[in-house]
């Protein structure tokens, strides 16, 4: 019986799909212990179960797991407390010398969680080294403040349940908080590797990157990483609604999704697509609205400590400013600070600087041969904010994983960033252990950040190398322009001539 139309093209075998153990060094090492690469006749796509987005999932929860277990040492109890109560063992610096140390523990009580304090409406007196004191609030964005309010809420739940198992409720809240993170951290993989397109299996890096092991419980930032990368997936599948909507919450959490925003324009102004930004970033404004100001006009102290604690702290350990400090010996912008005071010259420094890089970027967007790709101008912006900024907690490096991964798609080069970035906290802890307890120099610690800021900077690099030699970028393979584009995807340049030449060009119909 004859077809009545032409039968669908067979695309288990697709030629452009991504298999990374033919085409990767690396992968093709690590398949070897399984076998060795797909063979050549062998179909693929036809796996009901275990599809390439289930494999990362699972992948990322056992990664997920690492991460738990190199926290779960300061969750420990002793009988330490009064009259041999239990309470947590932190004995012998264990915090510094398992590693194991995780913002949520102490905020637990710092943040007066453990009285069921709602943020923002609950103060305290914290005492300044010149015994001055100061009222204090909840020192995190809304979102943060609200998830650790929910994970409290939780924890108590579960403490107040005889039937379950029982423990220190600021252990309880730690699993509560974990699962909430690694619940983030999976959509996080979903919406990259959803955005990935046909190199599906670049978000492997995302599941299973060594930074996971060491940051992913160590602070909150898994929620923002989850609002980024729904929100540039919203993005290219051209909901720009919902993709500020979701880049607004991730505002709401920790700024920086909101970062997004600036490269967004500057390819739609590109692109003559101002429309859809304008959609986008009046949704963004609009949630981000939605969650500040209900807190902001009811407890409007307790909403803007996030941004007087900002303002008024110096260069963080981690910052380029404190690395020259540690080998030099300068006093820093401002000189010496006494409590109250701010460092406005530092401030308007690192604004003047990220200023800087923001034109930077912009002047690469509008005159690149080829328009560039939104992870690419992505990760240029978060990039620069973070080495120019004055604060870069260790953690916030995973704000970066799933943009590098987009962005630049060369997984040996990716792995050995992630690999220093995450040893730096090795050094890291030991610093803090101090050196009359057995712990390092700090000039061990900074050089570590040297070397993690060269890794940040030569990647930096790489991507604007792409952008102006894209025939060299492996996602533009195939005729493919931006995968997450959206309505930029393949859209004529209506504002900028394209420069290109034989060697930039490509082609939007043939390989």
């Amino acid at each position: 019986m004859a077809s009545p139309a032409e039968p669908a093209p067979d695309l288990s075998s697709d030629g452009r799909r991504d298999l990374p153990a033919t085409n990767d060094p690396t992968t093709a090492q690590l398949a070897a212990v399984i076998g060795g690469p797909v063979g050549r006749h062998a179909l693929i796509g036809r796996q009901r179960f275990m599809t390439p987005l289930r494999v990362l999932l699972l992948l990322a929860v056992v990664f997920l797991s690492f991460g738990w277990f190199a926290k779960a040492g300061c969750i420990q109890q002793a009988p330490n407390g009064p009259d041999g109560s239990l309470g947590l063992d932190w004995s012998g610096s264990r915090q510094y010398v398992a590693m194991c140390y995780s913002d949520t523990v102490p905020l637990f009580g710092a943040e007066r969680l453990d009285e069921g304090a709602f943020p923002y409406k609950k103060s305290w007196e914290e005492v300044a080294a010149d015994g001055s004191t100061q009222i204090r609030y909840m020192e995190y964005p809304v979102l943060s403040g609200l998830y650790q309010y929910g994970s409290m809420l939780v924890a108590e739940a579960w403490s107040s349940a005889p039937w379950l198992p029982q423990a220190l409720q600021v252990a309880i809240y730690f699993n509560v908080v974990a699962i909430g993170l690694a619940l983030a951290w999976l959509v996080t993989v979903w919406a990259t590797a959803m955005s990935a397109g046909r190199r599906i299996w670049d978000a492997a890096l995302v599941a299973a990157s060594p930074l996971v092991i060491v940051h992913g419980f160590t602070n909150f930032d898994a929620l923002a990483t989850a609002f980024a990368a729904t929100g540039v997936l919203a993005w290219g599948r051209k909901r720009p609604v919902l993709a500020g909507v979701l880049l607004g919450l991730g505002g709401a959490a920790k700024l920086y999704p909101l970062l997004l925003l600036g490269p967004l324009l500057v390819l739609c102004w590109r692109a003559g697509k101002l429309r859809d930004w304008g959609q986008a970033a009046c949704a963004a404004l609009a949630a981000w609205l939605a969650v500040n100001l209900p807190i902001a006009l009811l407890y409007p102290s307790g909403w803007y400590e996030f941004f007087r604690l900002n303002s008024a702290r110096g260069a963080d350990p981690d910052s380029i400013y404190n690395v020259v400090t540690s080998f030099t010996g300068w006093g820093g912008f401002d000189g010496v600070l006494y409590p109250g005071d701010e460092p406005m010259i530092l401030n308007a420094v690192t604004l003047g600087l990220f200023i800087l890089v923001c034109g930077a970027v912009t002047y690469i967007a509008i005159n690149a041969p080829t328009r560039p790709r939104l992870a690419q101008l992505g990760f240029l912006v978060v990039a620069g904010f973070l080495l120019t900024n004055k604060v870069w907690s260790p953690q916030y490096s995973l704000w970066l994983v799933p943009l590098a991964v987009l962005a630049l798609p060369h997984r040996r080069i990716l792995l050995a960033w992630m690999a220093i970035d995450a040893l730096v906290w090795f050094p890291r802890m030991y610093y803090y252990l101090g050196i009359g307890n057995k712990g390092v120099p700090e000039q061990w610690f900074t050089g570590t950040i040297v070397v993690r800021d060269l890794a940040v900077i030569g990647l930096c690099a790489l991507v604007v190398r792409q952008i102006y030699r894209p025939r060299e970028d492996l996602v533009r393979q195939f005729g493919v322009d931006d995968p997450n584009g959206g309505v930029l995807d393949r859209a004529p340049d209506a504002r900028v001539r394209a420069k290109t030449a034989p060697d930039q060009a490509v082609s939007a119909t043939s390989p």
